[in-house]
């Protein structure tokens, strides 16, 4: 027992030693920022994520760097921000955490919040946050094993009411699951599923937030299918049909990174949030409208094959998703991928970027049409038209038009 106590002590020793060296470094490589944490005082500590993403190595090009100091955090961060040009932001009065924002990276500072260090980061969300650097001695402080959990992708409060202090922390940890592939402690899920009414007393600005940074994970799908799982929202929305997530097993080869990054957050949104709750939690009248769009189509495949649509409904279908329709391409069967994203990315293809050939002034001074509905129906006849290529110059748009009106115009007794 001794020997292997003896080995894992030398083994961490070398682990810190290692990533006390790169941070050193990394502070180095950020322009002025070994200067400016010069100007803290004395007791000063880096915490939470720079140190976690630096052990994962996944360090982002525009960091955010979390500093405790043991008080007056809001004078000593705005004489920082005089001093070396950042723009100071006061993130919580109540709390004294302030922002300042440089060219490379941003610094938070908040004053310590318990007489012990150690106390102050056991008090952190969870502990693979908990991890500090001492600007006084140059040694990592980890009271709460921290590193230990970095290692062993665990999420893991030391007590639960930590999680509470701030509820939010209750939607952050499937962000990290998302982002980190990290998998949470039994105990801590269960406190969750059983405390998750508690992010009704969270703004929504924040949710939104946190969900946005959700959908964008690499684990982004498995995070969705989890949080569905333990109806983390049914506080607010219904579960009633499981809400189960369709995405599960599909394979995302046919897809380029691109098209992954920019459009599957819509689809993992429309599996996680029912329509009012889009609404409650502020997301933009674009976004709304785009994740509503692809559930009322993607919906419409329950009902029937793609294979049987319509011509009106494929073109509508294209019409409607014509930004976003990767998002839709998910629900499709595999078979119908590699054909669907290449018609898609080729912006040629008439059905898959409807247009319309014709505009409306000219519409109304050829064919005598006034504005109004008709007019739209008239429009949207002539685009579904060229989109299945059986009009191709403006002859024939006028020819079409012209017979298009005499059948459908109203008709005087």
């Amino acid at each position: 027992m001794e020997i292997k106590n003896s080995f894992n002590n030398e083994t961490s020793y070398v682990q810190h030693s290692l990533i006390v060296s790169k941070l050193k470094d990394k502070i180095k490589n950020y322009q002025n920022l070994e200067i400016i944490l010069s100007e803290l005082p004395k007791g000063s500590i880096l915490v939470g994520g720079f140190i976690r993403d630096l052990i994962l190595d996944r360090l982002s090009l525009y960091p955010d760097i979390d500093i405790v100091i043991p008080n007056n955090s809001l004078d000593i961060g705005k004489n920082i921000a005089e001093k070396f040009s950042g723009k100071f932001l006061i993130l919580d009065q109540d709390r004294n955490i302030v922002r300042i924002i440089f060219r490379n990276f941003t610094v938070d500072i908040a004053s310590q919040t318990h007489e012990l260090l150690a106390e102050d980061l056991k008090s952190r969300d969870f502990t693979i946050n908990s991890v500090g650097f001492s600007f006084n001695n140059g040694k990592l402080i980890d009271p709460a094993h921290g590193i230990c959990d970095i290692n062993d992708s665990l999420l893991r409060s030391l007590r639960y009411e930590n999680l509470l202090d701030d509820p939010l922390r209750i939607l952050r940890c499937f962000r990290f699951v998302s982002e980190l592939n990290f998998h949470i402690e039994p105990r801590i899920l269960e406190f969750i599923e059983l405390n998750k009414f508690r992010l009704k007393t969270v703004s929504v600005e924040r949710i939104q937030y946190e969900l946005k940074r959700i959908v964008q994970g690499k684990e982004a799908l498995k995070t969705v299918e989890s949080l569905n799982e333990i109806k983390i929202f049914d506080w607010i929305q219904s579960y009633e049909n499981n809400h189960s997530n369709k995405l599960l097993y599909i394979n995302f080869d046919n897809f380029l990174q691109d098209e992954i990054d920019q459009f599957f957050p819509i689809a993992y949104l429309k599996e996680l949030l029912k329509e009012p709750v889009l609404t409650k939690f502020k997301f933009s009248k674009s976004h709304t409208f785009a994740i509503n769009s692809l559930r009322r189509w993607s919906e419409k495949l329950k009902e029937k094959s793609i294979m049987h649509f319509t011509e009106i409904e494929r073109f509508e279908l294209h019409k409607d998703l014509e930004m976003i329709l990767p998002a839709f391409i998910l629900y499709l069967p595999e078979k119908f991928h590699k054909e669907w994203l290449k018609r898609w990315r080729n912006k040629k293809d008439k059905l898959f970027h409807p247009r319309n050939f014709i505009n409306g002034n000219q519409l109304k001074t050829i064919v005598g049409i006034e504005d109004g509905p008709l007019l739209g129906d008239l429009l949207n006849y002539l685009s579904r038209e060229f989109a299945y290529e059986r009009l191709n110059n403006f002859d024939e748009a006028i020819y079409k038009a012209k017979g298009w009106f005499q059948q459908n115009a109203p008709k005087c007794d």
